[in-house]
């Protein structure tokens, strides 16, 4: 190989590839953690060395030109090969010190999280935690954390997974708003209740349906994505909403709806990249986290 005719370096080929899934500097540059002006010049760096336009700017994002849609599938290979270089990498440090990615839904993040990080950074000071906040899946495989903690099995054949317990989901509201709903004994008095919806296409709906309730549209005034706002919205007396029995039944502000319906069942796993298991550091927080969410309450009604 002519290495001489390489004409650009990975951190432009990356700030091509991160610009290209995003959509939009902004946006980017947000993901790397970077200035949008150095990742704007970084992509202008590539298209001067390859002699090609890449990006054209529709509105207020980008969109590839035929030449950026060529060179999208090479450089996406690319940045999968830096992706398995890093996790081999990293499989093979042994040092404890250094940062740990963990992703967890909101309330996990915002509830069980917290006292297990402090109890961790008071044995080992040496590891730094980032949480990653997000109710969807993140990829261990392109390295979006380290650890993950899930309500479902993962299914990919590099990850590992533990699975800690089962959770169960009740449903919740304010004494008010049970009174002002005629104080329901059964899941036929829901019908007429109204509920915080937490998704766009209705798969909460569905989901209640499927245990019998018969609900519609109209029962579904409010819809966030957001959990926690979902609750507070449910302790301010808007609607009902569901959450996992250990942290609704610990706040004092609401009580179970329906109180002997049987609860929704739902996993905790664990969920790691196999590669990293032989990381002295990811194998020590995993088996805390694993450790410690174990011993969290467990509310079965």
């Amino acid at each position: 190989m002519d290495w001489r005719s390489v004409k650009f370096d990975w951190n432009k080929a990356r700030a091509f590839l991160v610009t290209a899934e995003e959509g939009s500097l902004s946006a980017a540059a947000r993901a790397l953690g970077m200035a949008q002006t150095t990742l704007g010049r970084q992509v202008e760096g590539l298209e001067e060395e390859l002699g090609v336009i890449l990006f054209e700017r529709v509105g207020r994002g980008l969109t590839l030109t035929p030449s950026g849609v060529d060179l999208l599938e090479h450089v996406r290979g690319m940045g999968e090969a830096a992706g398995r270089v890093s996790l081999a990498a990293l499989g093979q440090t042994q040092a404890l010190e250094g940062t740990i990615c963990i992703s967890a839904s909101e309330t996990y993040a915002a509830v069980l999280l917290p006292p297990i990080i402090a109890k961790l950074r008071r044995q080992e000071p040496g590891i730094q935690v980032e949480i990653v906040v997000a109710n969807h899946a993140s990829d261990l495989r392109r390295r979006e954390a380290d650890i993950a903690i899930r309500n479902f099995r993962p299914t990919e054949p590099d990850l590992i997974a533990k699975k800690l317990a089962d959770a169960y989901a009740v449903f919740y509201a304010t004494p008010d708003y049970m009174a002002r709903l005629g104080e329901p004994v059964q899941l036929e008095d829901l019908k007429r209740a109204d509920f915080v919806s937490l998704d766009h296409a209705g798969m909460m709906m569905n989901a209640l349906n499927g245990i019998g309730l018969g609900l519609t549209k109209a029962n579904f005034p409010i819809l966030t994505e957001n959990y926690l706002v979902m609750w507070e919205l449910v302790r301010q007396g808007a609607a009902i909403g569901i959450l996992d029995s250990v942290i609704g039944d610990a706040d004092p502000a609401v009580r179970r709806v329906v109180p002997d319906m049987d609860p929704l069942v739902f996993p905790i796993w664990l969920v790691a990249h196999r590669e990293l298991t032989t990381s002295r550091r990811i194998r020590m927080v995993f088996d805390f986290l694993a450790d410690e969410l174990k011993r969290a309450p467990v509310k079965k009604p």
